[in-house]
């Protein structure tokens, strides 16, 4: 049996198993990843090196510096404040939204998330809401925000989409006991410049991830020097770190990244995308080809990283494109675009993962909002990439 074939076995497996979710998600990936080693599609330094990707090195750090904004009260009091211009649950979704699509102009999703997690949290103790209604508006608002200029249009849409019908798509569901933010409410016993002091940290945290490139220092160290100011400094314990990274989080990321290197090193990628592309003869119309190469990177981003998505797809993309003679701008765009589109599992980006504990939230919970948002962002794509990237200019 070749490499590619075990590799789709794995991923048929995980995506059974994830749905199902009579096995941890965090355990799934797990066997998932020592299976890929097992049978030879991977060595055990490749399968196991998700663990040390910078996004997991970021999760762990943020999750404390997160975790020291809950601890000592001041995402409550930010919270506090937040809810008194927002008035109702839609409101706060648009907000979250808005804000979050801004930032994300200027930082990474993953580093806009990380920051406003713990804020969005308090938001939610604050006003009542069900925190599980506001992490995933953010985490999705984060990946639609970062998208050159189509990305503008994609983030009107979305929250558009969300203030009429979204809203009542999102689970309404409690946190997991073991998710780095509890639930206490009462921080009387916190000392005030405790609660200040995680506040600049965290201020100058994102500081340090806005100016990344100006500092040459990458986010997620940027992120250890935050978490370790905080323990140093004496506003959390070396024990309530340890305690606020939520290590499902870790193991559910760092496994099925293995996933993802085996679906690229295996050619299993790269069969699914050739298979699919065949289907449209020699000379297919570029708008099928834009819109088939958009689905299915939508469909690949949500196993595999973005990056590898893009990286797999642009090739075939740039080939077909000239082949028929037009221009590859708007299909590559497709590609760029269709590749941010991991709404539909909490595995298809690095903010999805980070919130699947703080909200309690489970495979399908993404798939049941994440889809219909896949499906705002493909109609809006399909109407603006042949206007802004003419096929024959």
């Amino acid at each position: 049996m070749s490499h590619a074939t075990i590799t789709l076995i794995f991923l048929l497996f995980a995506i059974i198993m994830f749905i199902w979710e009579k096995l941890p998600l965090g355990v799934t990936s797990m066997i998932v990843c020592v299976g890929l080693v097992i049978t030879g599609v991977l060595d055990w330094k490749t399968a196991f090196s998700g663990f040390i990707d910078s996004n997991v090195i970021l999760f762990v750090a943020m999750f404390i510096v997160g975790g020291a904004l809950f601890e000592t009260g001041m995402a409550n009091k930010i919270g506090g404040v937040v809810t008194h211009f927002a008035k109702s649950e839609k409101q706060l979704i648009i907000a979250i939204m808005v804000i979050v699509g801004v930032m994300s102009g200027v930082l990474s999703n993953t580093g806009t998330a990380a920051v406003l997690i713990p804020v969005v949290i308090g938001i939610a103790a604050k006003s009542g809401y069900s925190r599980s209604k506001l992490l995933m508006p953010l985490v999705f608002a984060a990946a639609m925000g970062g998208n050159a200029k189509v990305g503008v249009p994609i983030l009107i849409a979305g929250i558009i989409f969300f203030a009429l019908v979204g809203y009542k798509l999102l689970p309404d569901t409690k946190p997991s006991e073991d998710s780095g933010y509890g639930n206490k409410t009462d921080f009387s016993d916190v000392q005030k410049w405790k609660q200040w002091l995680s506040l600049i940290i965290l201020i100058l945290t994102l500081l340090g991830m806005i100016f990344e490139d100006k500092i040459g220092i990458k986010l997620c160290i940027t992120g250890c020097i935050g978490a370790l100011a905080l323990i140093v400094t004496g506003v959390i314990s070396e024990k309530q770190a340890l305690k606020s990274i939520d290590l499902k989080t870790i193991f559910l990321f760092g496994g099925t990244l293995s996933l993802a290197s085996g679906l690229s090193k295996s050619g299993a990628g790269e069969m699914i995308a050739n298979k699919v592309i065949g289907l449209l003869g020699d000379n297919p119309s570029p708008y099928l080809l834009t819109f088939v190469v958009f689905m299915l990177c939508c469909v690949l981003t949500n196993f595999m990283s973005n990056t590898a998505t893009t990286a797999l797809m642009a090739p075939i993309c740039l080939s077909i494109a000239t082949g028929i003679g037009a221009d590859p701008s708007a299909v590559l765009m497709a590609c760029v675009i269709g590749g941010s589109c991991a709404y539909a599992t909490p595995i298809g980006m690095p903010a999805n993962t980070m919130v699947i504990g703080a909200g309690g939230y489970t495979f399908k919970d993404y798939a049941k909002a994440g889809i219909p948002l896949i499906v705002v962002s493909t109609i809006v794509s399909m109407i603006l990439l042949p206007i802004m990237y003419p096929f024959f200019p």
